[in-house]
C-alpha cells in the first residue's frame, strides 16, 4: 500500500510538472506567433501517401523548451561533479557565463531578430519562474528565525529601502544639475528610477547563499529584507509614477497624496499578507480530510499556494509576500495532516521547481546582456553603480548600528559586509 501511495504522489506530481511546463510552452508560442514565418515558411506538400513525413513544425516549440531543460539540468549535474569548482565559482555565475556565450553566438547569427525565445518575457518570469523560488524559500523557511528577526529585518527593508531610493535619486538629480549627462533628467524621473533599483533581488541572493550555506541569522536577514521591501518597492514606483502624472496633468503634490501612498504601502503589504496566510489555513483544511486520498495532498498545496500568488496579484497586493506566508502557514500547520511520503513528495518536487526556475533565470540573464539599446550613457552608468554601492553598505552600517543597541545576538562586522553586498541589486 505505501508502495502504491508513493506512486500515486509521484503520478500527481509528474501531471503537475506537465502543467508546469505546457504554461511555460503557452508562453513561447505566443511569442513566436509573430515570428513563425522567417523559420517555416508555408509549403505546399505534394498529395499522396509518405511513408515517412517529417514535419518540424509540430513539436518546434516544445523541443525548443524541453532542450532548454536538459541543457540546464546537463549543466547542473556536470558542475556538481567536481565539488572543488564551486567553491571558486558558484553554480549562478556558470549558468549566467554559458548565457553571455549563447546570447553572444545568436547575436553573432544573422536572423538573430527572430529569435524571440532567447528574451525573458516578464509575464513568463512572474507567472512561472518565481513563484516557485519564494514558495520554497517560504515553506522550507525557519520560522522561529524570521519572526525572531522581524525587528532588524522591518528596520533594513522599509527604511533602508526608503533610504538608497531617496539618496540615489538625489545624487542622480544632482549630476543631471551639473549637466554631466548627455540628456538633463529631472527630479520626479530620478526618484521613479532610484525607487527601482534600490530593491534587493530575492533570487540571486537566495542561490548564492543556499550553495555556501551561511549561518541561519544571516540568511534570514538578507532574505527577509529581499521579501519585504518587495512591498516598498512597488510603492515607491507607483507612487512616483502617479506623482509625474500628476505634475504633466498640471496638478499639485500636497500631504494628502503622499498620505495615500502610505496607506497604499498598508495594503499592499498587509493584503498581501493576510491572502497567503488565508489561503494556507484553508489548504490546512482541506488536507484534514484527505488521509484516504493522499494522492491529493501534494495537488492541493502547490494549487493553494499559487493561487495564493495570483489572487494577490489580481487585487494589486504583493504576490510574493502572499506566497511566501502561505508557505509558512503551510509549513506550521499543515505537516500534521499529509502523510509522510507526501511531504517527502512535496519537498523533492518544489526543490526541482526552484532549481529549474533558479537555473533558468540565470541562463537568460545571460542571454539578455546584449540588448539593442536606442541610447548609452557610460556617466549615468558609472554614477548610479557608484552611488548603490555606497549608499548600500552606509545604509546596512548605519542601520545595523541602530539594531544591535537592542539585539541580543549582535551583527558583526563580517556579516554587515555581506548584508551591504548581498544586496546591490542581488
Amino acid at each position: 500500500r505505501n508502495s502504491s501511495h508513493g506512486i500515486e504522489c509521484c503520478d500527481s506530481c509528474s501531471r503537475v510538472t506537465l502543467l508546469y511546463i505546457s504554461g511555460l510552452a503557452a508562453w513561447i508560442e505566443m511569442a513566436f506567433r509573430d515570428n513563425q514565418d522567417p523559420f517555416f515558411p508555408e509549403e505546399h506538400s505534394d498529395p499522396g501517401v509518405k511513408v515517412v513525413d517529417i514535419d518540424i513544425r509540430k513539436v518546434y516549440l516544445q523541443m525548443i523548451l524541453t532542450g532548454w531543460i536538459l541543457l540546464v539540468a546537463s549543466i547542473k549535474a556536470v558542475f556538481h561533479l567536481n565539488p572543488r569548482v564551486g567553491k571558486y565559482f558558484p553554480e549562478s555565475c556558470c549558468l549566467l557565463s554559458l548565457g553571455l556565450l549563447i546570447g553572444l553566438a545568436c547575436e553573432l547569427v544573422h536572423d538573430y531578430e527572430y529569435l524571440p525565445q532567447t528574451q525573458l518575457d516578464p509575464d513568463v518570469f512572474f507567472m512561472y519562474l518565481l513563484p516557485p523560488i519564494v514558495f520554497d524559500a517560504g515553506y522550507f523557511m525557519p520560522n522561529r528565525a524570521f519572526f525572531s528577526n522581524i525587528g532588524t529585518i522591518m528596520l533594513y527593508a522599509v527604511v533602508g529601502t526608503f533610504w538608497n531610493a531617496l539618496f540615489i535619486g538625489l545624487t542622480l538629480f544632482g549630476f543631471s544639475f551639473l549637466g554631466w549627462y548627455t540628456v538633463s533628467i529631472a527630479l520626479l524621473p530620478c526618484f521613479i528610477f532610484s525607487s527601482l533599483i534600490s530593491a534587493v533581488d530575492p533570487v540571486s541572493v537566495l542561490a548564492v547563499f543556499e550553495e555556501i550555506h551561511v549561518n541561519e541569522t544571516l540568511y534570514i536577514l538578507v532574505f527577509g529584507e529581499s521579501l519585504m521591501n518587495d512591498a516598498v518597492t512597488v510603492v515607491l514606483y507607483c507612487l512616483m509614477v502617479q506623482f509625474a502624472a500628476m505634475r504633466i496633468a498640471g496638478e499639485t503634490i500636497d500631504i494628502l497624496s503622499v498620505l495615500k501612498g502610505v496607506a497604499f504601502f498598508a495594503c499592499v503589504s498587509f493584503g498581501g499578507i493576510l491572502i497567503g496566510i488565508l489561503f494556507g489555513f484553508i489548504a490546512c483544511l482541506v488536507t484534514k480530510y484527505t488521509d484516504h486520498v493522499r494522492v491529493l495532498e501534494p495537488i492541493f498545496v502547490f494549487a493553494f499556494a499559487y493561487m495564493s500568488y495570483l489572487v494577490a496579484d489580481m487585487f494589486g497586493f504583493s504576490g510574493i509576500l502572499a506566497i511566501v506566508f502561505c508557505g509558512i502557514t503551510m509549513s506550521q500547520y499543515l505537516e500534521e495532516n499529509i502523510s509522510h511520503k507526501s511531504h517527502t513528495t512535496i519537498k523533492y518536487f518544489l526543490k526541482m521547481l526552484a532549481s529549474l526556475s533558479e537555473a533558468v533565470i540565470f541562463m537568460f540573464l545571460g542571454l539578455n546582456a546584449y540588448p539593442k539599446m536606442r541610447f548609452f550613457d557610460p556617466v549615468f552608468v558609472a554614477v548610479v553603480l557608484v552611488a548603490c554601492l555606497i549608499f548600500r553598505f552606509t545604509g546596512t552600517y548605519l542601520f545595523t548600528f541602530f539594531a544591535n543597541r537592542y539585539r541580543s545576538e549582535k551583527i558583526d562586522g563580517r556579516q554587515q559586509f555581506i548584508l551591504g553586498y548581498g544586496g546591490i541589486r542581488g
